[in-house]
């Protein structure tokens, strides 16, 4: 980051009048600046994230095997504390030199963190490293929950290590996944038949808008009860159904599923249980 600076004048003349000059303004930069940005700034569990790293060069001269180091946003935690890493390095490491591409750097280590030589920033040029992540099991999910991600570099010319620090959010979104299943199977004609629906969220937030269809094949002929999460439905109230065709569907708003919980255990491992709603409709064919 460039430093700025100020500088005034002061002219002392006929025996102690005296008058100031304009202020000038100006700016020092620091001999090597860095950036470091993800291409998304939220996540979720098991998301690809893709850091770009911009290392400028400001000096006069070339800056060579330059030592890079990506935390992989490590945090401390229980007590006493241990180093966590909730990042887990996916690479390659593609590397860029004003602009064109150079050969893809292979890190010399990939965990606890990434660690890494770059062989040559010019003078007054510019070295851009791309690289993606994975978030693991030791990535904090609830909400605004974050992790932060500190990059260094150091040697090969630079006086003292500079950093650069990007922050990633959860995404405080549902993630919802449906299972469906049918007792008995087979099944004989003219008997009752049921469809079980089970409803999970992933996410940290609530989802309250849910609408789950289904066309049944067969249809459900009669004797149609409707239950959620055990307690039963009314038609047209709640949910539709239409004999002839087999078609179903709930009303908007019936369906809530809650959201997940999260549980970090000694070993600093995050576990997610899926908030849950169960569906159930059975009927005769």
């Amino acid at each position: 980051m460039a430093t700025l600076f100020t500088n005034q004048a002061l002219l002392t003349y006929n025996n102690g009048q005296t008058t100031l000059s304009n202020i000038v303004q100006g700016s020092i930069l620091d001999a090597v600046t860095i950036t470091k940005t993800a291409v998304n700034d939220d996540y979720i569990f098991g998301d690809d994230v893709t850091y770009y790293v911009s290392i400028t060069n400001n000096t006069g001269s070339d800056l060579t095997s330059v030592s890079f180091v990506d935390n992989l946003g490590q945090y401390p935690y229980g007590a006493p504390p241990v180093n966590l890493y909730p990042l887990t390095y996916v690479g390659p490491v593609l590397h860029f030199r004003n602009g064109a591409a150079q050969a893809n750097i292979v890190p010399l280590t990939t965990s606890p963190t990434l660690t890494l030589t770059i062989p040559l920033i010019p003078a007054g040029g510019n070295v851009l490293l791309v690289y993606e992540v994975d978030v693991n099991e030791y990535a904090p999910l609830d909400v605004e929950d974050s992790i932060e991600n500190i990059v260094t570099v150091s040697g090969g010319g630079i006086v003292d290590p500079v950093t650069a620090t990007e922050t990633i959010y959860t995404s405080d979104i549902p993630q919802l996944a449906i299972t469906k299943n049918m007792s008995p199977n087979p099944v004989a004609d003219n008997s009752t038949l049921t469809y079980t629906f089970i409803l999970e969220n992933y996410g940290n937030t609530a989802s309250t808008d849910v609408v789950l269809t289904d066309t049944f094949d067969p249809a459900l002929a009669t004797g149609i009860t409707v239950t959620l999460d055990g307690s039963p439905l009314t038609i047209t109230t709640q949910y539709t159904y239409t004999a002839g065709t087999g078609a179903f569907a709930t009303i908007s708003g019936v369906i809530t599923i809650p959201a997940a919980t999260y549980a970090q255990d000694g070993s600093g491992v995050i576990t997610v249980t899926p908030g849950a709603a169960i569906l159930v409709v059975s009927g005769t064919i």
